[in-house]
């Protein structure tokens, strides 16, 4: 019997190779960093060939460090950064244009004339989502807009569009499939999730050809497999899911009401709606949560766009840290944030603001202030970004929260998650595997193959590692009173 499945994970700032053994256990992890592209500001771009290489290269490294062969490998789970845009040709694989990525904010205006032309509400209710530059349909028309020739080509369906999950697959399966699951398509702005298929009525608002857009199949299915060449052997692509919706799986968050947040490069929050796709009133996202054996389970969603990142800000730009880690520490050597507010509008706000133009500000200062104020204050921003949308999620669900379960990178900062507690005045669950974006790959592609019998089994895998119980004070009443005033300072719309 086969022994692994193999997740890849790939993020926004690294690809990443994750072998899972039958109890989920993490049995070794490879990861490597590709370049942030920034050409003009609000831009953010990422080489295709890169990801590419990056993420195969992780592959190997990883059965390296397992020594094992891919003979071992029972299935590859992929699990990707969701809304980054990719359009390559079809006979020759070459990109046409960098991958545009969710972060980047180049079709604001692309936007703005949707909604000025009255048409974002029809948006809203076929996908679920805001008109928004997150999404992929606005970063593929503005390829398109570049240069006639490309539309032509498009047009004669010599250029196929994926998310990262769709142009990994391409390249593994050498050209035999241009697929994406149901919970990527979601996040395209082009996908009915009521009626699970690409709309052509909002195709035809934003001039988009039908024959760039890929199959849409379920996340956990044998969807093909890897081309000899690559691996030694071939082996069962069998588990898609965009990032967050593969956290929720791995968290188990399976019932209606069960909500999970990542923290990675962004803040993720999901709830999952069950069979309903919840239509938010208050600037939530629906979305779909998982679709298996043609049935679809939904989730209300809230992003923040700058999380991580505002860490990988301070140490790459400020210089204030040479290791993310150290983040922790700088904040601890200060026992409050001394009247700081950091608003992490690096990438304009996400849920529930939607402001595009909005820019980042740290409000506050004044000759007392140092480093570990500011450190602080990023960490607090952070956990008050998520508060932004809890409270807006607790009101579209009608209930209070007692729990909420955390993972990704930034759910490892001690420091952060009781920060969190606090500010939202409930647990906060992390659970012994962090990578539960990886594992819930993992667990889709295992349930495809038979490599678990059940959800029944997968559910005795998952296991808590500690939880942060809130505690009230002063201070937490006064960091949130003053973020409430000064995040306004910033908006824009």
């Amino acid at each position: 019997m086969k022994k692994y499945v193999l997740s890849l994970d790939a993020g926004t700032t690294s690809s990443r190779a994750i072998l899972f053994d039958q109890k989920g256990s993490q049995i070794a992890v490879a990861q490597q960093e590709f370049t942030q592209i920034f050409p003009q500001k609000g831009w953010v771009e990422h080489n295709p060939m890169e990801i590419l290489d990056t993420q195969i290269n992780a592959v190997k490294n990883v059965l390296e460090k397992a020594g094992i062969t891919s003979y071992e490998v029972d299935s590859i789970g992929i699990t990707n950064q969701r809304e980054t845009t990719i359009i390559w040709d079809r006979v020759t694989g070459a990109p046409v244009f960098n991958a545009i990525v969710w972060q980047d904010r180049r079709t604001a205006k692309i936007c703005e004339e949707i909604v000025e032309n009255g048409q974002s509400e029809i948006f809203k209710q076929k996908t679920g989502l805001v008109v928004d530059a997150y999404f992929s349909a606005t970063k593929i028309k503005w390829i398109l807009d570049q240069d006639p020739s490309l539309r032509i080509r498009a047009q004669n369906g010599e250029l196929a569009f994926g998310t990262v999950d769709s142009w990994l697959i391409w390249y593994l399966t050498s050209g035999a499939k241009h697929i994406t699951d149901a919970t990527n398509a979601s996040r395209t702005m082009i996908y009915n999730i009521h009626e699970n298929q690409w709309d052509q009525e909002l195709l035809d608002i934003l001039d988009l050809p039908k024959s760039l857009l890929p199959e849409v199949v379920n996340s956990s299915e044998i969807v093909g497999s890897t081309d000899t060449s690559l691996l030694g052997t071939s082996v069962n692509i069998a588990g898609i899911a965009g990032d967050q919706q593969a956290a929720l799986f791995g968290q188990l968050c399976l019932q209606p009401g069960d909500i999970k947040n990542t923290y990675g490069t962004g803040c993720f929050c999901i709830m999952n709606t069950g069979k309903k796709a919840v239509v938010s009133k208050n600037k939530m996202l629906t979305t779909i949560a998982w679709q298996i054996n043609g049935e679809v389970t939904y989730a209300i969603e809230g992003s923040v766009f700058t999380a991580g990142a505002l860490i990988q800000w301070l140490r790459d730009q400020l210089h204030m840290i040479e290791a993310s880690a150290d983040i922790e520490a700088l904040a601890e050597s200060v026992p409050d944030n001394g009247g700081v507010t950091f608003v992490p509008a690096l990438s304009g706000l996400g849920a529930p603001f939607w402001d595009p133009h909005a820019t980042g500000a740290i409000m506050g200062i004044s000759r007392g202030t140092n480093k570990g104020h500011i450190a602080r204050a990023a960490l607090e921003a952070i956990a008050l970004r998520t508060r932004d949308i809890i409270i807006e999620m607790q009101k579209d669900a009608g209930v209070d929260f007692k729990t909420l379960k955390v993972d990704g990178g930034g759910s490892n900062n001690d420091l952060l998650m009781q920060i969190q507690a606090n500010l939202i005045n409930s647990d906060v669950i992390r659970s012994k595997v962090t990578e539960t974006t990886a594992m819930g790959a993992a667990f889709l592609a295992g349930l495809a193959t038979g490599f678990w019998s059940s959800i029944d089994e997968i559910k005795d895998l998952w296991g808590e590692d500690h939880r942060f119980k809130p505690f009230a004070d002063e201070q937490i009443q006064k960091t949130i009173s003053l973020w409430e005033n000064r995040i306004s300072r910033v908006l824009t719309n």
